[in-house]
């Protein structure tokens, strides 16, 4: 589930930077947003965050939500890490302390 909610983002990020700028009129406003509705890497972003949400479900079949949903909070490390891997995004210091206090909070919530 986590995988896929990432390759969602990411996709979504690298089709933002390389998809056209919104137009100015209503109507090629309109043309503009069902060209990006129906591309190819945008549907698969879509499908992603279908499938993920089946995965969660079978996750949630047989773990306590309580339990289950810290873990969701990897996909905040892992989109950092492909952030500055695949689009050279600064990792800081700030994000660095961030995302270890993330997976500390993800340790500490999952096992209470």
């Amino acid at each position: 589930m986590i995988l896929l909610t990432v390759f969602g983002q990411v996709v979504f990020k690298w089709q933002a930077g390389v998809i056209e700028a919104m137009p100015e009129g209503l109507a090629e406003r309109f043309w503009f947003m069902v060209r990006v509705a129906l591309n190819p890497w945008i549907i698969a972003s879509y499908g992603s965050a279908f499938l993920a949400s089946l995965f969660w479900w079978l996750a949630l079949r047989t773990l306590d939500l309580s339990h289950a949903y810290p873990f969701t909070t990897l996909s905040y490390v892992l989109v950092l890490a492909f952030s500055a891997l695949l689009f050279r995004e600064a990792i800081t210091a700030p994000k660095i302390i961030g995302m270890i206090l993330i997976i500390a909070g993800m340790i500490v919530a999952s096992r209470g």
